[in-house]
């Protein structure tokens, strides 16, 4: 007690003894869950094969057609940093796995929404996330525990898989021409199917080109380059037993290092320059010939041109065939395509530096009037692939090369871990069966918890069969029905509005795209859910 001036005693309030959570705390965490569900429920809608495209206008005025979770996310300008973090989830899932990538926000959003009713019953937030983490781990042991195993060499299996991912783009239509490209070409460039964990999938070149429609797309055995070969001084345009030079120095006449002027006072001395010019650029293109090379490309030069119209001439009479304007980024992957060593200075223009191919020539697109040059038959090929994209405008060849990317990144996740488990939410269900029987096992704010994680699984398969036109209710709790009973691939039939074994109709998925969105859905609720305060610094 205190006196106070009137003379009164006044109760004070007890210092020391217990902590009240502030109220601030509980305001951060709330706006934090409402900004987050706000980025969720923008992308729920492109959901599973029934899913709707985007539509996005970008600043630069340019039009996008999608419905991959990460690519639209990444174009949103999104400003509150705690939305922010479903933005980086998705992109995350992107990198593990490549597909799931709408999945995963779907997921994290239910489980924000689940933390909403937890913490209105009094539930502490590190009780909250302790027993999610908890439930975490359970439910990726229950789904490697009903999953299948899978060989590499199963070449059907790997296809039903990616043919689960690309029904739900945009591209789906095309499914029975992408599906067979995308499990050839990581199978391609996977040094030891039956020991390899890992697969880069840089060592894939898609090259894209306008003309035509997605089914002229086509996988090539040896490389392609997206411009035609340099014919303005009559050069060929067709080589066979084709020997490369990859030449990263210039084909003119060398610069001083500062920038000074000639002045030439005479005709006789401007002849001489010329002269001179002529001499040093036929000696190079001599030295080129004698290696044996009779195909040339040379990469893009930034200080001095990287040819000119003499060179050119030369090599033309010559008869090289010249390609010109190779990125700088592209010089790796050439390299090790054709087998070739790039050449810095003309001295080191030596037979054992080329790379050699059965043929070389330019291809004329169909539906288009662009040329590609395309290198087939490699005599030493490096584990590497071409993709050469077609569509009709730039909106679906975009689309269709994300498409192809997330079909690629399922072979790979298979590469990494050779599992599969049935899609249409029959994983999920089971999962959200499963921990609803091991929640039952459990006393106090655990059991509670890992209910209401339980619960959020369930919103996958509610939103598929939303998505679809379904009574949303009716398929869930028929699907609950179903793996009560056993059947433990059963699953959504999104084509037929019914539910169905998953396995019987071939809609799998790999493993490792349901465990790491579950994982990394957690940990970013996790992480939410422990802030209690924003600080913004100026």
């Amino acid at each position: 007690y205190k006196l106070t001036c009137s003379g009164h005693l006044k109760a004070m309030a007890p210092t020391g003894e217990t902590l009240q959570e502030r109220s601030k705390g509980k305001d951060v965490r709330t706006s934090n869950i409402v900004a987050a569900k706000a980025v969720a429920s923008a992308v729920r809608t492109s959901l599973g094969p029934r899913g709707m495209d985007k539509l996005m206008q970008l600043p630069d005025g340019e039009v996008l057609i999608s419905n991959d979770g990460a690519t639209i996310l990444s174009k949103l300008n999104v400003l509150h940093p705690a939305a922010k973090m479903l933005v980086q989830l998705s992109q995350s899932q992107d990198i593990e796995a490549g597909d799931g990538t709408t999945s995963v926000v779907v997921l994290a959003g239910a489980l924000l929404d689940a933390c909403t009713s937890l913490l209105e019953k009094g539930i502490h937030p590190m009780a909250i996330a302790s027993a999610f983490l908890q439930a975490s781990d359970k439910a990726v042991a229950v789904l490697t525990n009903i999953s299948k195993p899978v060989n590499l060499g199963d070449r059907d299996s790997l296809l039903h898989s990616v043919e689960t991912c690309l029904s739900s783009k945009v591209v789906a239509q095309n499914t029975d021409l992408l599906a067979p490209i995308a499990v050839d070409s990581v199978l391609g460039i996977v040094e030891d199917p039956l020991k390899s964990t890992n697969v880069d999938l840089r060592d894939i070149r898609l090259v894209q080109q306008m003309g035509g429609t997605v089914d002229d797309t086509e996988l090539v055995q040896g490389l392609v380059l997206h411009k035609g070969s340099k014919k303005t001084a009559g050069g060929p345009s067709q080589m066979k037993d084709a020997k490369i030079a990859l030449l990263q120095y210039c084909l003119s006449a060398p610069k001083t290092d500062m920038d000074n002027n000639v002045v030439v006072s005479d005709y006789a001395a401007m002849d001489r320059i010329l002269r001179e010019e002529r001499k040093y650029i036929l000696q190079q293109c001599k030295v080129i010939k004698k290696s044996g090379a009779n195909v040339v490309l040379i990469q893009k030069s930034i200080l001095r041109d990287a040819y000119n119209e003499l060179s050119l001439h030369f090599l033309a009479k010559m008869g090289i065939l010249v390609v010109t304007d190779i990125e700088r980024d592209d010089v790796p992957f050439i390299c090790r395509t054709l087998g070739c060593t790039p050449i810095a200075h003309p001295d080191q223009c030596k037979a054992d530096k080329l790379g050699q191919a059965e043929h070389v020539g330019d291809v004329v697109m169909e539906g288009g009037n662009t040329k590609v040059v395309k290198f087939t038959g490699v005599l030493n090929p490096g584990k590497t692939m071409t993709v050469l994209l077609r569509g009709s405008n730039d909106l679906v060849i975009a689309e269709a090369s994300r498409s192809l990317h997330d079909a690629q990144c399922v072979v790979r996740s298979l590469v990494k871990q050779k599992a599969l488990i049935a899609g249409g939410g029959a994983a999920e269900t089971e999962v959200a069966l499963q921990l609803q029987a091991y929640a039952q096992t459990l006393q106090g704010k655990d059991a509670h918890c890992i209910e209401a994680f339980a619960e959020a699984l369930e919103v996958l398969p509610y939103t598929l069969a939303e998505n679809a036109g379904m009574k949303p209710i009716e398929v869930v709790t028929e699907l609950r029905k179903q793996h009560a009973a056993g059947v433990k691939g059963a699953g959504i039939n999104v084509k037929k509005c019914c539910v169905d074994d998953m396995y019987n109709l071939h809609v799998v998925q790999p493993l490792l795209v349901s465990t790491s969105a579950i994982q990394l859905a957690t940990e970013t609720v996790c992480m939410i859910l422990k802030i209690d305060d924003l600080v913004v610094v100026a």
